[in-house]
């Protein structure tokens, strides 16, 4: 089927919309010295409105939404849907979890809506900064698609590059990326961008932390010059004002203050404790809740040891990071989702893009250190309106960062001493006594990749051999982890040890962890881990 040419949808351009330039209006003061100065729109902006109903969208959307339960626009969407409507650009700040991906999302379907595309070629983009964002995006965007005849293509590092060709060739009108995975499949020339008429940045500063902003400016560089681009985030640091000055034309611009959004849905508690051991057993009682928690911790291993240590005293517990594979990444993700995992212990790969219903607690077992990675883990909590707590445990010799970074934050907690046996604890987290029962996760083993299955047939046997000893054993030493990476993804070397494993503490499943010394480092991994 030819696809239309975007100026036959009705919605193609907007009588508001102005050429567009390479420089940004002038500015205003922004709320926070961290912060550019936002842009001052020269076109007035379209009210905001009520109800869903009062927009200009097709039918299939408007009946999805009544399906899902979402009868009424959250501030960010009343203020946005208008304008992106229209063709506006847009450019957006509010809190994780405020609803930004419908915000965008329900106009990038209604301005697609009719069109088709051709092999390779997109017509919409959403640029996100990991594979748990684009794989959230995916799932939430799914059933309005389907409402308007749109197929959507989720693209990403971790998984086959040669099937994600091949859905491209395939077509799909949507495309959800990463922008290392995307710009590979541009270079392999699998993907054509001159049709994206939509542009999409979400968490466009955690992006620009990354280091990918080289790469978003070669990926826009190759969308229609006319297109429509709308960038929305949780905070907007000065990294992002390259972006908008270069990219976007007279945006409307809606701004929430994401801490000020914070303090009203959550309560956050900063308990100092009096040293490591007693940080353990603090730890360990609030995974033993009843009910989900997020523990957030700095590296991968730790969240490893973590894990393992929770197993151990009967706290169902599963470890999420970077050293992870994807397919072992989405299997823990559906665990803590479904109850078979209670405590998700993790690095900051799940500050952003994982949303879990009913969770109401996150606790930063590690302080983070920007206060940008503080909002975004505490954001696991309270999404869409909901209320939760975010707890800190803090050292006597981090007190001073910690304060500071609740400053940057704009963050006033609630402050306690306490003590693993204190009932303090337990109003404040739920914390309880574990069972001291071992509990057993099973973690799938990744695929062997099929680049590696055959490279010197010689050593298939061998390779059978080994593949036959490590159902039974596992390497121990610092020099295994390391040939167990072999200068690609950690979880490589774990693919050799069978298909599957399971995670538990007792005796006899000594050294294969949560994640498994060969996969806790990640020493080999040369591209970031959470694209």
């Amino acid at each position: 089927m030819s696809r239309r040419s975007p100026r036959s949808n009705r919605r193609a351009s907007s009588p508001a919309a102005p050429a567009r330039s390479s420089r940004s209006a002038p500015s205003s003061s922004s709320s926070s010295p961290r912060e550019f100065r936002l842009p001052e729109s020269t076109t007035p902006a379209l009210p905001a409105v009520e109800d869903f109903a009062a927009l200009d969208m097709p039918e299939g959307l408007l009946k999805t939404l009544a399906a899902q339960g979402v009868t009424t626009p959250f501030p960010i969407q009343a203020a946005t849907l208008p304008n992106s409507l229209a063709g506006r650009d847009l450019l957006g700040r509010g809190r994780t979890g405020s609803g930004k991906t419908l915000a965008f999302g329900l106009a990038l379907l209604a301005r697609t809506a009719g069109l088709r595309a051709e092999p390779k070629a997109p017509l919409a983009l959403v640029l996100v900064p990991t594979r748990e964002l684009a794989q959230q995006v995916t799932d939430a965007l799914a059933p309005y698609a389907t409402a308007v005849n749109l197929r959507i293509a989720t693209v990403v590092g971790g998984l086959s590059i040669t099937k994600q060709a091949g859905t491209l060739r395939r077509g799909a009108e949507v495309l959800v990326a990463t922008p290392g995975r995307l710009n590979d499949l541009v270079e392999r020339g699998d993907c054509v961008l001159g049709d994206v008429r939509i542009t999409v940045l979400d968490e466009a500063d955690q992006m620009t932390d990354m280091g990918f902003l080289p790469q978003i400016t070669k990926l826009i560089q190759r969308v229609r010059p006319d297109g429509q681009r709308m960038l929305f985030s949780a905070t907007l640091d000065r990294n992002i004002d390259r972006l908008v000055q270069r990219f976007l034309t007279d945006p409307v611009v809606h701004s929430v203050d994401p801490s000020a959004g914070a303090v009203t849905t959550m309560e956050h508690h900063v308990l100092h404790v009096m040293d490591e051991t007693d940080k353990k057993a603090v730890t360990t009682r609030i995974a033993a809740r009843d009910g989900r928690v997020i523990l957030f911790l700095d590296t991968k291993r730790s969240a490893d040891r973590l894990a393992k240590r929770l197993l151990a005293v009967g706290v169902r517990a599963a470890a999420l990071h970077g050293g992870r594979s994807q397919p072992q990444r989405n299997r823990t993700l559906e665990q803590f989702k479904n109850g078979q995992v209670t405590a998700l212990v993790a690095t900051n790969v799940a500050a952003r893009g994982i949303h879990v219903d009913d969770l109401d607690l996150v606790v930063n077992v590690d302080p983070p250190t920007d206060h940008k990675d503080y909002l975004h883990r505490g954001g696991r909590t309270a999404r869409a309106g909901g209320s939760g707590s975010v707890v800190t445990l803090v050292l006597p010799d981090q007190k001073r960062d910690v304060t500071q970074l609740m400053t940057h934050a704009g963050i006033r907690p609630r402050t306690a001493r306490i003590t693993s046996s204190d009932t303090a604890l337990a109003t404040i987290t739920g914390a309880r006594e574990p069972s001291g029962v071992p509990v057993t996760i099973e973690v799938p083993e990744p695929a062997k990749p099929a680049a590696t299955a055959g490279r010197k047939s010689g050593n298939r046997s061998s390779r059978r051999r080994s593949g036959a000893r490590g159902a039974a054993t596992t390497a121990t030493t610092r020099g295994a982890d390391n040939r167990a990476s072999g200068g690609k993804t950690p979880a490589a070397g774990a693919a050799k040890r069978g298909s599957a494993r399971r995670t538990s503490a007792a005796p006899a499943a000594k050294g294969r962890t949560a994640g498994g010394k060969g996969t806790s480092a990640g020493r080999g991994a040369r591209r970031n881990p959470a694209t």
